[in-house]
Formats: C-alpha cells, structure tokens, sequence
C-alpha cells in the first residue's frame, strides 16, 4: 500500500496512534526507530515524529490487509483533528444557532466513510481526500436540515449577485425594473421570485434579540410574569423596616397586644385573657396602639 502523505496538522503532538512494535519502514529495511527529535505523544512516550509516521504507515498497511473495525478506529481518532478544521472552515457564516458539535458530528461520519473508501493506489493525499468527504457529509447534513429548496437559495444567491453588480456599476440602489432587466426576468416574475424567497428571511429569534446587545439571548429579555417585581421587594422591606422601628417605640403592653394580634394571630379575647383583662380593654390597646403606629410612620413619610 502507497504510504499516505503526513499533514503537518495532524501528524503533530495531538496525534497518539501507537505503531506496532514489529512494524518495519516502507523501504523494507529493519526498523530502527528512535531517530531524530521525540514527539512526546503520551507522557513518557520518547518516540520520535518519525515513529509515528512509521506507526501510521504500518496501520494503514494492516486496514488494507484485514479492514478490521478496531483498526478502522484507529485511523479515525488519528485523523479526528482533520473533522475539526473542516467543521470550522464551513461554519464560518453560518447561523449563530448552528451548533459547532453537531457539524463535527457529521464531519465524522464523512471521516469515516474516507477511510472506508480511500485508495492510495491513486496517488493522491489521504488528507485531501477526506477533507473533500468530510466536507461532503457536513453540507449533506445542512441541506438535509434545509425546508428551502436547493432551487429557492440559488435563485436567491443570483439575486444577491445581481444586486453586488448593479450596485457597483450605478453607485445606489437599483430599482425593481433594472434588477428584473439585469436577470432576464419581467417585473412580474421578478415579484413572484420575491415571493419564493420569502422563505429564505427566516431568522431565529435569538440572533433578532442579539442584534446590537453581544451574546444577549431572547430568554433573557422577556418578561418573568411569576417573577417579583424588585422595586416591590424594597419598598416591602423598607416598609417592615420602618414598621418595626415604630413597633420598638411603643409602650410595652401596646407592643404585646400588636404582636400577639398581626404575628401570633390571637384573637381579641385570647391577648384579654393573656393580659388579665376584658376584650373591650383590648380592643381600646389595639386601637391605641395602631393610631400610634399610623403616626409613626407618617412622620417617618414626610421626613
């Protein structure tokens, strides 16, 4: 099997495929490996670059040989950082609602299927051969994921196109008539492509609640009915604040004939007989007691 050509990207210090200890250099020479600077792969690994390229020479030659899963594997995680540049070069431009992961997800599948396929009797690059199959299967997926037809986005790029032109060439905005001129089309077709491409203007909403805020999600600008209102919440405190200032001014048995009524819910005839006294008494302290209170924090108001 022809030795597959190294990329520098993924022959380097990430890479751990191990080559089998009986495994011997291409040019049929006894190995003698150790040559040349360490890698450092796996910590304590004092194989060199060349080792491994040699380990990889020695992999493919066994998949060739036998197509066994576990080795298929192997030649999988070696070239996995091949499925990452890949995902990144496509996702540039995407929607923010793309996920990177799930692009790597289907980068693998390619990955796998170039290895499954891969002929190094063509003479060409392992590396840019799969990175074609990866890309393939990244787009695949979209397009997959895609409700607008393959026709509706290219008639919209001509559109996109069409206006770049005219806009060079006239220095504003063209009108429908020039644009409709310009692709060969009537004002009424032209309308009815609009129309198609209407489902083209989707956005999600998160990336319209982002426009203009940084990472800022739709989430986390709406409204939280069940929520309370802060503001409430602190003039709830400083009222309870201002409540139990006034309650400390008190006289004591006023004090205790608020507490029992508002916090231990004691009846007026339960605090008279706690007090030794009649519920008409009471009813007098309580009276007292909250005109007082009222006065209190009146005062405190208009301070």
């Amino acid at each position: 099997m022809t030795e597959p050509t190294r990329a520098p990207e993924v022959l380097g210090e990430g890479s751990w495929s191990r080559a089998p200890s009986t495994s011997a250099p291409s040019n049929g020479h006894a190995a003698s490996y150790g040559t040349g600077r360490a890698a450092g792969v796996l910590p304590g690994d004092q194989r060199t670059f060349d080792d491994v390229e040699a380990g990889i020479v020695a992999l493919w030659r066994r998949f060739g040989e036998h197509r066994l899963p576990t080795l298929r594997d192997r030649l999988v995680l070696h070239y996995a950082p091949l499925v990452k540049y890949v995902a990144g070069r496509v996702g540039t431009g995407l929607p923010a609602h793309v996920d990177m992961a799930d692009l790597i997800q289907s980068g693998i599948f390619g990955l796998v299927d170039a290895i499954e396929k891969f002929e190094p009797n063509r003479g060409l690059k392992f590396e840019t051969y799969a990175m074609q199959r990866i890309r393939g299967a990244i787009l695949d997926d979209l397009r997959a994921q895609d409700w607008v037809p393959r026709s509706v986005r290219g008639r919209a790029r001509e559109v996109e196109r069409a206006l770049e032109r005219l806009g060079a060439r006239l220095r504003r905005t063209p009108s429908d008539a020039e644009l409709a001129d310009e692709l060969g089309l009537t004002l009424g077709e032209l309308r009815e492509v609009y129309l198609q491409l209407q489902l083209t203007s989707v956005v999600a909403l998160d990336e319209l609640a982002a426009a203009g805020r940084g990472s800022t999600s739709l989430a986390d600008t709406l409204e939280d009915e069940a929520a309370p209102d802060p503001v409430a919440l602190l003039v709830d405190q400083d009222t309870r604040r201002q409540l139990a200032e006034a309650i400390g001014h008190l006289a004591e048995r006023d004090r205790v004939v608020v507490t029992l009524y508002y916090f231990e819910n004691l009846t007026l005839a339960e605090i008279g007989k706690v007090l030794g006294v009649t519920e008409s008494r009471v009813c007098q302290l309580h009276t007292r007691a909250v005109l007082r209170l009222r006065a209190k924090l009146m005062e405190k108001a208009d301070a």
